[in-house]
Order: C-alpha cells, then sequence, then structure tokens
C-alpha cells in the first residue's frame, strides 16, 4: 500500500520545495556565486538526501539536515554579528561582500 509518510519521493520533493522557497526569498544574499553552484548545491543535498535515507532511514535524514539547520542558525544569529554584520540583513554590505570574498558593486 502507497503511503506518503514512507516514501522517499515526498522528502525529497519537500526538499526541492525548501530550496525554491529559500532561493526566491534569500536569493538575493548569494549574488556573488555562479548559478551552477546553486544548482550543484540541490543536486548534492538530494544525493545526501536519498543515500542516508537509503542506508539509514528518514529519521537520520531529516536529524541530519536539522543539525544542518542548527547550524545555519548558529551563523546567522551569533558568528555572522561577531563580524560586525547583521545575520538577517547581511549589512554592511561591503563587510559582507568582505567576508563571502567578493568584489563590491
Amino acid at each position: 500500500m502507497f503511503s506518503i509518510a514512507n516514501n522517499i519521493w515526498f522528502d525529497i520533493a519537500l526538499l526541492c520545495a525548501l530550496f525554491g522557497i529559500g532561493n526566491i526569498l534569500m536569493g538575493h544574499f548569494e549574488e556573488g556565486p555562479p548559478k551552477w553552484r546553486k544548482v550543484l548545491k540541490l543536486f548534492v543535498a538530494t544525493a545526501i538526501l536519498v543515500v542516508l535515507w537509503t542506508l539509514f532511514g528518514r529519521l537520520v535524514v531529516w536529524s541530519f539536515f536539522g543539525l544542518l539547520f542548527l547550524v545555519v542558525l548558529y551563523i546567522h544569529l551569533i558568528w555572522l554579528p561577531k563580524q560586525g554584520i547583521h545575520g538577517w540583513t547581511g549589512e554592511p554590505k561591503d563587510k559582507y561582500y568582505e567576508l563571502r570574498g567578493w568584489n563590491k558593486k
């Protein structure tokens, strides 16, 4: 019997939806890297999901992505402000660009 609760395709769709929403809402902060890196990031994340899901199951997959989310929260709430950069707006832009190694626009 088909069950969404135990279907890898639901997890892949959810991951892709999160990437899409993230790129729409936060893509303006990623002006420096080339577009192919965003595409590669999606493929790598999907491959990690599939491998972890196949070897260990859903709980390990979402625990792993939850851990990555905690790392992102740490970077934006603690580390970036310590560098003098607002964790939500990325301002001042010149400091943010310098930290990322991008040319100023």
